[in-house]
C-alpha cells in the first residue's frame, strides 16, 4: 500500500483520547490493524513519524510501536495519549502468552523531545496494574522505555536504572532496534521466545545486543575485482568513473550526539570518515569510489567520492576512536541534511537492489550495514 502515514492522518482525523468506536483514535488504529502486515511498511510509517513535528505524529507513533508489539507476537493493549486522574496512564501493555501467567511488558514511548524522564511514573504503571491483578507481580514483568531518537537525556535514564537498582524492572531500547527485532522474527528462524529473552537480558540498554543481530543477519557485501593487496597505501588520486564502486553506509544517532552531527563533523569539517574493523567493506573500498550517508531514520543526507584507502588511526573528531579506528579520506562532500532522500517504498521500487521484490517487504538490510550498491541506485539516493 502506497498511501503515507500523513495521508491515513488527515482521513482518520485529530488522535485523542475520546471514547466511542468511530473515533479518528479507533479509525487509525483499526487501519493500521488491518492493512499493516510488513514490517517494512511499518518501518517507513515510523520514520515519517520521526521525521516530522508535532503532536498527531507522537501519537501516531505511540500506536506504531504497539502495533511492534504485536509484530513479536505479543498481546498489545493499546493506551491512553495523555493521562488523566483515576486511570493507569502507560503508553502500552503488552502480554506474551509464554509461561503458565504470561510476562507482562509496560510501555512508555519518547520521542525526541528532550526532557527530564521520571522512572518512578513507569514503575508506577507497573505496580498500579500488580494491584488490580493484572500482572501477577514483578517477577513476571518489565518496564520498557521505547525511544524514537537517542538523545543525551537517554545516558541519563540509563544511569538513573542502574544507580537505582532498578535494571531487573526496567529497559531501555530504541524504536530503531525494536523494528529490527519484528524484522528478524518475520524473516528468520527467530522465535518469539527468542524475541522475549532478547528484552530480558540483564543491564538497562538492548540495543547493543540488537545491534549485533542485525549485522549477523545482514547479507554479505560481495568485494569488487581488485584485491585490496593491489593498491596503495597512501592517498591516490581518484581513479576513473568506470572503476568506481559505489557505497551506502548507516550514520545512528546515539546518547553523544545525532548522526547529522557525525557526518557534519567527520564528512564536511574534516573530510573524512571512519569504519570499524568489522565494518563490511572496509578491505574493499579504494579510491575514486563513492559513498553516502544514511541517518537513520531519516534518510540518506550527504554523499562524498573516496580518496584514500582506510588506514588505523585515532584521530581526535571521531568518538568513540577505539571501535572506528579505521580513517579514511573525503572530497567533492555534499550535504543535504535538511532536505534528505527518503528511502520509502515509491523509491525503493527503482532501486536495482530491491528488483524483483515487494517494497513494502522488509528492507532494513539495505540500510543496517554499509553496502555495495549500483551506480544507478547510488544516483538515486543523492543529490
Amino acid at each position: 500500500m502506497d498511501i503515507t502515514l500523513s495521508g491515513i492522518l488527515e482521513v482518520v482525523g485529530s488522535l485523542d483520547d475520546s471514547a466511542g468506536e468511530n473515533t479518528a483514535r479507533q479509525r487509525f488504529r483499526r487501519f493500521l490493524e488491518k492493512n499493516v502486515h510488513d514490517v517494512g511498511q511499518l518501518r517507513d510509517y515510523i520514520n515519517e513519524c520521526l521525521r516530522i513535528a508535532g503532536t498527531q505524529y507522537n501519537r501516531a507513533l505511540q500506536d506504531l510501536v504497539n502495533l511492534i508489539g504485536s509484530f513479536l507476537g505479543f498481546e498489545v493493549t493499546y493506551g491512553r495519549y495523555q493521562g488523566v486522574s483515576g486511570q493507569i496512564g502507560y503508553d502500552g501493555y503488552w502480554k506474551s502468552p509464554l509461561q503458565p501467567n504470561g510476562f507482562h511488558i509496560v510501555v512508555e514511548t519518547k520521542t525526541t523531545e528532550v526532557y527530564a524522564i521520571k522512572t518512578t511514573t513507569l514503575l508506577g504503571y507497573v505496580n498500579d496494574l500488580i494491584s488490580e491483578e493484572t500482572i501477577p507481580s514483578w517477577d513476571a514483568a518489565l518496564g520498557l522505555y521505547v525511544v524514537g531518537r537517542p538523545d543525551p537525556e537517554l545516558k541519563q535514564l540509563e544511569n538513573a536504572i542502574i544507580a537505582q537498582n532498578w535494571s531487573d524492572k526496567l529497559r531501555i531500547i530504541s524504536v530503531e532496534s525494536l523494528l529490527s527485532l519484528a524484522e528478524m522474527m518475520n524473516q528468520y528462524d527467530v522465535s518469539h521466545a527468542d524475541m522475549l529473552a532478547v528484552i530480558r537480558p540483564s543491564g538497562p540498554t538492548i540495543d547493543p545486543i540488537v545491534d549485533l543481530m542485525a549485522r549477523l543477519v545482514v547479507p554479505p557485501v560481495e568485494p569488487p575485482e581488485t584485491p585490496l593487496e593491489e593498491i596503495s597505501k597512501a592517498p591516490q588520486q581518484p581513479k576513473t568513473e568506470v572503476d568506481a564502486s559505489y557505497w551506502l553506509t548507516p550514520v545512528r544517532s546515539d546518547e553523544d550526539g545525532t548522526a547529522e552531527d557525525t557526518i557534519t563533523t567527520l564528512v564536511e569539517k574534516e573530510h573524512i570518515y571512519a569504519f570499524g574493523e568489522r565494518t563490511p567493506g572496509r578491505r574493499h573500498i579504494k579510491p575514486g569510489d563513492w559513498i553516502c550517508f544514511y541517518a537513520t531514520g531519516k534518510g540518506v543526507v550527504a554523499h562524498a567520492r573516496i580518496i584514500s584507502v582506510p588506514r588505523n588511526e585515532v584521530h581526535p573528531s571521531v568518538r568513540h576512536a577505539d571501535r572506528y579506528p579505521w580513517i579514511f579520506d573525503l572530497q567533492e562532500e555534499k550535504l543535504y541534511l535538511d532536505d534528505p532522500i527518503i528511502i520509502d517504498a515509491a523509491l525503493r521500487a527503482n532501486l536495482d537492489a530491491f528488483k524483483g521484490k515487494d517494497a513494502n517487504k522488509n528492507w532494513a538490510w539495505y540500510v543496517q550495514a554499509t553496502n555495495k550498491i549500483s551506480e544507478n541506485d547510488f544516483n538515486i539516493l543523492t543529490r
